[in-house]
């Protein structure tokens, strides 16, 4: 009997141009809750969708029978700590300004224009 078979060498080869070939990845992008209740998953399975119609991703998981999940997340844009930091030191320096003019006897002063 002949049993096809490939030798050593014809398996590693097959095994490195299916390693060289760049896997694919998508975004897998749904309209709304409407979107979401018509995905069909497989039992046991999750994903990450995000939703076109509003700044949200949605969670969705199947259970073993098959019962779905979903959880939506907002999105909001990343601010790097430099501009928060800052943004909150600029608020805390107007509010302690504002503190020390309410204690003073003093009135804030205003600078006189070169015309008068």
């Amino acid at each position: 009997m002949n049993y096809p078979y490939q030798s050593n060498n014809q398996y590693l080869q097959n095994l490195l141009l299916q390693q060289a070939q760049p896997q694919t990845q998508e975004v897998v992008k749904v309209s709304g809750k409407n979107g979401i209740d018509a995905l069909q998953m497989p039992p046991n399975s999750s994903g990450l969708f995000l939703d076109i119609t509003a700044p949200m991703v949605w969670l969705v998981q199947t259970d073993g029978a098959g019962y779905k999940t979903s959880t939506p997340y907002d999105i909001t844009p990343h601010e790097s700590e430099e501009v928060s930091q800052f943004k909150t030191l600029e608020e805390r320096i107007t509010k302690l300004e504002e503190t020390i003019n309410a204690k003073s006897n003093v009135k804030p002063t205003t600078r006189k224009s070169e015309s008068e």
